[in-house]
């Protein structure tokens, strides 16, 4: 069985936005769409995501260069809790990305930062021998942890998900997500956050006209990249 069998592909449309346009667009949305279920008491919840690339760093650099076709692997938790652990698998083809996702028990992420990756030779899930090739194979590992708050509303008419991810924040070199004194640091300026609208086929045009705001412009906002910026190893890395 193919790791990309099934796979359900949606537009994902990037914004950077400063606070004045966050407060507009999430007063029209507010009235129009759901908050995500999950959410806590403040409408927001805490992502950290461990983000993996190989010994060339084909994911930063196919990011940078504009190939339009391309992967990335990460470990995701929610609200520094062990109770759900992702491995996830981001595929980007042209315009359209889909996710793939398996769950990792807290012992099984823990061989793998040990190194031990024989822990995703399991038959059967496609995903986890899909990094453990990687790994093998490309010398996938860690490379960095990423963080950021997430406010989120869906909208069922369209499969629409807004998100808005404020203070994005890197672990520099560290790369254990459970690790409680890890220090980390803003690696956007403190006005900017992450505006992100994903959908299936089309966007109600009520929703449309709610996230419409002067001066929008699609970005290439890619947190993987913005935090790696801050881990610049050698001098020539230029990006």
């Amino acid at each position: 069985m193919n790791s990309n069998t099934k796979l359900k592909f949606r537009n994902e449309l990037k914004f950077f936005i400063n606070y004045h346009q966050y407060f507009l667009i999430r007063q029209r949305l507010r009235h129009l769409i759901e908050t995500d279920r999950h959410v806590g008491p403040s409408g927001e919840y805490h992502i950290r995501s461990l983000y993996f690339d190989d010994i060339q760093n084909t994911a930063l650099h196919e990011k940078l260069g504009g190939v339009r076709d391309r992967a990335k692997y990460r470990i995701r938790i929610y609200n520094m809790e062990d109770s759900i652990i992702h491995l996830e698998k981001k595929i980007k083809r042209q315009d359209y990305i889909a996710k793939v996702k398996e769950p990792l028990t807290k012992p099984m992420y823990e061989r793998i930062m040990e190194g031990d990756y024989e822990v995703l030779n399991v038959p059967g899930k496609p995903l986890l021998l899909d990094m453990y090739d990687q790994a093998m194979h490309r010398l996938l590992r860690p490379k960095v942890i990423v963080d950021y708050v997430r406010e989120p509303y869906v909208c069922d008419n369209g499969n629409v998900r807004i998100t808005f991810d404020k203070e994005l924040r890197t672990g520099l070199h560290a790369t254990d997500m459970f690790n409680k004194d890890l220090e980390t640091v803003r690696a956007l300026d403190n006005d900017f956050m992450i505006f992100e609208v994903k959908y299936d086929d089309y966007i109600p045009e009520y929703v449309r006209a709610a996230v419409q705001n002067e001066g929008l412009v699609r970005q290439s906002a890619s947190k993987y990249v913005i935090c790696r910026k801050f881990l610049k190893e050698n001098s020539w890395e230029d990006f």
